[in-house]
Formats: C-alpha cells, structure tokens, sequence
C-alpha cells in the first residue's frame, strides 16, 4: 500500500510539472513573437532617425551651460 501511495504521488507531481513546462512554453513563445515584433519596430525607428539625423545641421558650439 505504501508503494501504491509514493506511485500515486509521483504521478502527481509528473502531471503538475507536465502542466507546468506546457505554461511555461507557451509564455516562452508569447516572449519570443514580442521580441520579434519589438526588433523590427527598433529597426525601422533607428531607420528613421538616421535619416532625420542626415537632414539636421548640428552647430559646434557650447552648450548653454557653460
């Protein structure tokens, strides 16, 4: 009966890891598509400023501060 029981238990703890590595896959995968999504708007943004950049003269002086 103790052996029953320790199986039961085991078993258990399988179907609660099971269940688990399942949620923490799908949360890898939700991270994944949003990195993706976040690196091509980062691309297209640093697109953008570089031509922005192209466009405005800078002048070589102090700052107000100084």
């Amino acid at each position: 009966m103790d052996t029953e029981k320790r199986f039961i238990a085991l078993e258990t703890k399988i179907a609660f890891m099971d269940d688990f590595i399942n949620k923490l896959q799908n949360a890898v995968v939700k991270q994944q598509k949003l990195i993706e999504i976040l690196r091509e708007e980062n691309k297209i943004l640093s697109s953008r400023i570089m031509d922005l950049s192209e466009n405005i003269e800078i002048p070589n002086r102090k700052p107000p501060h100084y």
